[in-house]
C-alpha cells in the first residue's frame, strides 16, 4: 500500500487515541461526585481514579500539596506556586503530543505492510492495537519527568520514581487503544480500494519456522531466564549507581523483565502449574506470530518484523494476563471486583519492547539467511534434476547429447519484488 493511502488510517487512529485518552483524563471529576461511590463503589472507584489519573489535566493532590511544601526559597522569599503546576501542565501536553508522536509512524508501517485486505483484517487489527498500548506507554514514560518535578522533588530518587510513573495509565489505555485500532482498520479498508492487487510473499516454511524459533528463544530470554526471582533480584542490586542515576533496578526490571516466576514452594503444584501454563502462552503467541507474520506482509523487511514482534509479544502478554485473571476468578470468584481483577491489564510493555525489536531483528535476519540458502538449494535441485538435453533430429557427434553444450546457464540470481 502506497504511504498517502496509509497514512489516512495512521492518523484517524492517532487522533481518535490521543481525544479518547484525554477524554477519559477529563471524566476524573466524575468519580468526585455525590453519589459516585454508591453506584460504584468505594473500592472500584478507587481503582478508577488509580486508572484515569495519569490521564487528566488536573493535578492530583501530590501535585498541590508539593507545590504549596516547596513553594518557598532559599532566601525566605515567597516562590510563585504555580510554576509547579505549570510544569504538570507541560507534562500533560507533552504526554497527549507523544501519543500521537509514536502512534502514527508506527501504525503507518503497519498498515502498509499488513494491508487489511486479502484476510489480512484479524492481524492488522491485532497489531495497530498491540502498538497504540506501546505508544501510550512510550507518551506516559516521556513526559515522567516533567511530572516529577512538577512533585517537587526532582533529585530524590529519580530513577525509582521514573519507574513508578512510567506504569501508570496502562489500563485505560488498552481499551482507548483498541477502540483506535477498530477505526483504524475501517478507515485502512476504505483507503485500500482502488489499490491494485498487493503482492504476497513466498516463504520457504522451515525458513519460517526456523525464523519463529529464534525469535520467540530471545523473548524466552526474559521471560523465563530473567523473570526467574532469584536473577530478578539480582539484577535489582547488581546496580547501585550514584547520584541522580541511583538504584536503578527498578527500572532495569522494567524494561527487562516480561514477568516474575519462582518454584511451587508454599503454593499447591497444580495452581502452580495452571500459571506456568498462562506464562507459556507468552511463547506459544509470538512463535505462532512470527510464523506467519513473513506470509502476511506485503514486503519483508526488518522495521515490519521488529514492529510485528514488538506486537506479537504485548499480544501475548495480554492473553496471559487474560488468563491470569481468569485463573484468579476461579479460585476467589468475583469478591475483588472487576476493576481490581483487571489491574494487572497492560503490564510488562516496556520490556515486550525491548526484547520484541531484538526478537524481530533476530527472525528477519534467520529468514534472510535461511530463505536464501533454502532457494538457491531449490534452484540446484531443478538443474540437476532436469537430466541431459535430448538430440534434435539430425544431430550428431558429441553434442548429441548436449555434452558439448555451451552458453549461459539459468539464471539463478534473485528478482527483483514488484513495488508495493
Amino acid at each position: 500500500m502506497e504511504h498517502r493511502r496509509a497514512a489516512i488510517p495512521a492518523l484517524v487512529g492517532g487522533l481518535l487515541l490521543t481525544a479518547l485518552l484525554w477524554w477519559a483524563g477529563a471524566s476524573t471529576q466524575a468519580l468526585y461526585l455525590p453519589g459516585t461511590v454508591d453506584v460504584l463503589g468505594g473500592r472500584a472507584a478507587g481503582e478508577l481514579e488509580y486508572w484515569l489519573t495519569p490521564w487528566s489535566y488536573d493535578p492530583p493532590a501530590s501535585v498541590r500539596i508539593g507545590a504549596e511544601t516547596f513553594g518557598v526559597g532559599e532566601d525566605g522569599a515567597t516562590v510563585d506556586n504555580s510554576r509547579y503546576l505549570s510544569l504538570y501542565t507541560t507534562a500533560m501536553q507533552i504526554r497527549f503530543v507523544a501519543v500521537l508522536l509514536f502512534f502514527v509512524p508506527g501504525a503507518l508501517l503497519l498498515v502498509r505492510r499488513l494491508p487489511p485486505v486479502n484476510g489480512r483484517v484479524p492481524a492488522t487489527l491485532l497489531a495497530v492495537w498491540a502498538w497504540g498500548v506501546v505508544a501510550g506507554t512510550l507518551a506516559v514514560a516521556v513526559s515522567a519527568p516533567w511530572l516529577i518535578a512538577a512533585n517537587g522533588r526532582g533529585s530524590y530518587r529519580f530513577l525509582p520514581q521514573l519507574a513508578g510513573m512510567a506504569s501508570g495509565g496502562r489500563q485505560i489505555l488498552v481499551f482507548a487503544a483498541l477502540l483506535a485500532a477498530v477505526v483504524a482498520v475501517l478507515a485502512a479498508r476504505v483507503t485500500a480500494k482502488g489499490a491494485g492487487p498487493l503482492p504476497q510473499a513466498v516463504v520457504p516454511v522451515q525458513a519460517a519456522r526456523l525464523a519463529a524459533t529464534v525469535g520467540t528463544a530471545v523473548i524466552a530470554v526474559s521471560l523465563v531466564v530473567l523473570s526467574y526471582q532469584p536473577v530478578a533480584a539480582t539484577l535489582q542490586t547488581a546496580f547501585t549507581g550514584s547520584g541522580l542515576f541511583a538504584e536503578p533496578g527498578d527500572l532495569l526490571r522494567q524494561w527487562l523483565l516480561l514477568g516474575s516466576w519462582a518454584g511451587p514452594a508454599g503454593t499447591p503444584v497444580g495452581d502452580w502449574f495452571l500459571r506456568r501454563v498462562a506464562d507459556a502462552l507468552v511463547l506459544a503467541a509470538v512463535w505462532w506470530a512470527l510464523r506467519r507474520l513473513p506470509v502476511l506482509l506485503t514486503r519483508t523487511t526488518v522495521p515490519a518484523m521488529a514492529l510485528g514482534a514488538v506486537c506479537a509479544t504485548v499480544l501475548g502478554l495480554l492473553v496471559s494476563q487474560l488468563a491470569q485473571m481468569a485463573l484468579t476468578v476461579s479460585d476467589a470468584g468475583m469478591r475483588w471486583g472487576l476493576v481490581y481483577l483487571s489491574s494487572g491489564i497492560g503490564g510488562g510493555v516496556p520490556a515486550a519492547l525491548t526484547f520484541g525489536l531484538v526478537a524481530g531483528v533476530a527472525a528477519a535476519m534467520t529468514l534472510r539467511v535461511a530463505g536464501g540458502r533454502a532457494g538457491a538449494a531449490a534452484s540446484r535441485a531443478d538443474v540437476t534434476d532436469s537430466g541431459p538435453v535430448e538430440p534434435g533430429p539430425g544431430v550428431t557427434g558429441p553434442d548429441a547429447t548436449g555434452s558439448g553444450l555451451t552458453g549461459p546457464g539459468p539464471d539463478l540470481r534473485p528478482q527483483a519484488s514488484p513495488k508495493d
